[in-house]
Order: structure tokens, then C-alpha cells, then sequence
């Protein structure tokens, strides 16, 4: 009866093994197949196209091409990040399921092991003459003596392997951490396009609008743009017409705004612009923090960090900021930044921002004479201030 036990304790323990190494495979996260062959696939197109179409004379319809390509493009990158997350939570999911089956049916392995080992050893520290005394023959005593030190053996194979893969789960959980974490950055992601999906719609209606959709406005908008950034360039080279007016002091009129259009303008603005050493600055680390109104959409507001006054009076209009704004990404400006920032008020009078030398000047711009006036603040910094009279 005691061998019989023994042998179906065995046979147990070996079954229980043989299940165990079955289940013992680690969840993998799926491995990309032919649906995101085919996305990245799609992805690539749209990139050459958007390249395609920058790369072609700008037109209305060109630059409508690029924005629509973008567009299609941001959508589709939403897309597969959204099936990277589904895929990835799903595959967590799964791990950590089977990861605290399979750890339970170890530590439940694990007690029945520990406990055959103490019965087994007991059994074995009894000397050979005591295993004979109570075998019923010589062959029974030489069975019941292979069947202890075969389960013996056996099972410290066992208790040693089922340690490992103890180990080998807790690394796998470690992994699986990680994976969570590329959850939260994949969402953090998603958010990201799709704010930038709704920035790149609100761009192209702005573009439509402002050009009410016609290729004729948008070449003569284009063309002046680029004209303007021109004669901007040409009057940082020293190309402009200028005439030394005086001292000025700070907040003291200099001129005012030109109402309506005028040569290289759309309309009523001041173009404020900074150089300091010749190189361009942006002007908003030079002006005061106030209270401002922005009408530059799509680009949206920004902050102000320095101490000079601001060179028209409250209310003040922002219609365009310095950098890389909207037109300037669209190719207003021949691939370049806006050199300076935009801004109106219902008060026409222009001032200067800081003390120094004032300078009148003009030069040819679209068709006419852009005017402008510089005021030199003798450290190596000037401020212009384009489409004034004084």
C-alpha cells in the first residue's frame, strides 16, 4: 500500500510538471503583420506626396494639396497609435492573467513539493536494515528503495525549476511595467496628434478664407509677402533710402501707422522688428508683459519677457508673431521665419521703445516705397518699425 502511494505521488508531482511547462510560455506583445506593413505603407505616400507638392511652384491649390496630405497624414498616424494602444492593453491584459494563474499553481506546487520532500526524507533517513524489515521481500525492498531516490531526485529538479520560473515571471511582470509606461507615452502621443489634427484644419480654413478660395488673392498675398521680406532683408543690408531725423527719447512719437493698404501691406500694421549686431532678435524678449489682444489665429497667443515700452498705445492687436507663424510655414516668407511682429491699435500714433537715434527711410517694394523708420540705441541694438509715416 505505501509503495503504491509513493508511485501515484510520483506520478503526480510528474504530470503536474508536464502541465506546468506547457503553461509556462511567456505572453509576447503581437508582433507587427501585414495590417501595419500596410499603415506605414500609407504613411510613407502621403510623405512623398507632402514633399512632392512643397517641392512645385506655390499655388493656391498646391499649398491646399500639402495641408489635405497632412491632414490625411496626422489622421492615419492617429490611427495606428490608437491600434498600438489597443494592442498593447490587450496583450497586458492577457500577460497579467495568466502570469497570476501560473504563480498560483507554483506556490501551490511549491507546498506540495516542500511537504514530499520532508515525507520522503523522513522515509530516507530510516536505515536499509529498517526499509528491509518492513519490505516483504528482497525485490519489494529494491523497488521501494529506486522509487525514494528516483522522487528524491525528482523532485529537487522540480523545486529548482520551479524557482527559476518564479524568477522568470517576476522579470516578465518587470517587462510587462514597462509596458504600461509605453501605454501612457503612446496616450501623451495620441493627445499630441490630435491637437495638431485640429490646429492643421483650423490652418487650412484659415488659408481659405483669407484668400476667399481664389488662386488670384493668393498669388497677390504670396507676392507681396515675399516682396516685403525682401526689402526687409535689403534694409538690414543697409539697402534702404535713410535719412538721420535726431535724438529721439523713449516713448516719444516717432510717426504714425499708414491707414489701409500700401506698398508690401495688407493693411493698418506696424511691422516691429529687432537687430542687435546685425542678427535678428525676437522682439518679444524685449517687450514689457501687458495686457494684449491676439488676432493671429490660427497660431494662437504667446508671452513677453523684457523691459522696453511697447511702441503703440492700448488697445493693442497682435495679427502676427516673430518666427516660424502659420504664413511663414505655408512659404510666405521663401521658407523663412516672419522677421517681426505685427501688431495694430486704434490709436495710430507709433513711439519709440527705447532712447536713440532716429532714422527716416524707404525702399522699393512691390510696385512703391516701403516706409520705415530705425532708431539706433546705441548698443549695438536698432528697432525698425515698417509701414509708418511721420
Amino acid at each position: 500500500m505505501k509503495k503504491f502511494l509513493l508511485l501515484l505521488s510520483f506520478i503526480y508531482v510528474f504530470f503536474f510538471s508536464l502541465f506546468l511547462v506547457d503553461n509556462l510560455g511567456f505572453a509576447q506583445t503581437p508582433t507587427p503583420g501585414s495590417q501595419s506593413d500596410d499603415v506605414q505603407k500609407r504613411i510613407n505616400e502621403f510623405q512623398q506626396k507632402i514633399s512632392e507638392l512643397q517641392a512645385q511652384e506655390k499655388t493656391l491649390s498646391s499649398q491646399i494639396g500639402v495641408m489635405d496630405n497632412q491632414i490625411n497624414l496626422t489622421t492615419l498616424q492617429i490611427e495606428f497609435t490608437k491600434k498600438e494602444i489597443s494592442d498593447l492593453a490587450l496583450d497586458i491584459d492577457t500577460t497579467d492573467k495568466k502570469i497570476t494563474h501560473i504563480e498560483k499553481s507554483l506556490d501551490e506546487l511549491t507546498k506540495v513539493l516542500i511537504n514530499r520532500i520532508k515525507a520522503t526524507y523522513i522515509t530516507g533517513s530510516a536505515s536499509s536494515f529498517q526499509i528491509l524489515l518492513g519490505s516483504s521481500d528482497v525485490t519489494d525492498f529494491v523497488q521501494r528503495a529506486n522509487y525514494l531516490r528516483i522522487a528524491q531526485a525528482h523532485d529537487k529538479r522540480l523545486i529548482y525549476d520551479t524557482v527559476q520560473a518564479k524568477n522568470d515571471y517576476s522579470n516578465q511582470k518587470e517587462i510587462f511595467e514597462d509596458k504600461k509606461k509605453d501605454v501612457e507615452t503612446l496616450k501623451k502621443e495620441l493627445e499630441e496628434q490630435t491637437a495638431r489634427l485640429e490646429q492643421e484644419k483650423k490652418e487650412k480654413d484659415t488659408l481659405l478664407t483669407v484668400t476667399k478660395n481664389d488662386e488670384v488673392v493668393y498669388q497677390q498675398r504670396l507676392q507681396a509677402a515675399l516682396a516685403e521680406q525682401r526689402a526687409i532683408q535689403g534694409i538690414a543690408s543697409g539697402g534702404g533710402d535713410e535719412t538721420l531725423a535726431g535724438d529721439i527719447g523713449e516713448g516719444s512719437t516717432i510717426g504714425r501707422m499708414i491707414y489701409g493698404s500700401s506698398p508690401c501691406s495688407s493693411g493698418t500694421h506696424v511691422h516691429f522688428e529687432v537687430r542687435r549686431d546685425g542678427g535678428l532678435q525676437d522682439p518679444s524678449s524685449f517687450l514689457s508683459n501687458r495686457s494684449i489682444n491676439f488676432v493671429n489665429s490660427p497660431d494662437g497667443s504667446f508671452g513677453f519677457g523684457g523691459s522696453w515700452n511697447w511702441p503703440l498705445n492700448d488697445p493693442i492687436y497682435i495679427s502676427q508673431a516673430y518666427g516660424m507663424t502659420y504664413w511663414a510655414r505655408s512659404g510666405w516668407y521663401g521658407g523663412g521665419p516672419h522677421t517681426g511682429i505685427d501688431m495694430y491699435s486704434s490709436d495710430m500714433s507709433v513711439k519709440a521703445v527705447k532712447s536713440g537715434k532716429l532714422y527716416r527711410g524707404s525702399i522699393a517694394c512691390g510696385g512703391g516705397q516701403l516706409l520705415y523708420s530705425k532708431v539706433d540705441h546705441g548698443d549695438g541694438t536698432q528697432s525698425y518699425y515698417l509701414h509708418i509715416v511721420p
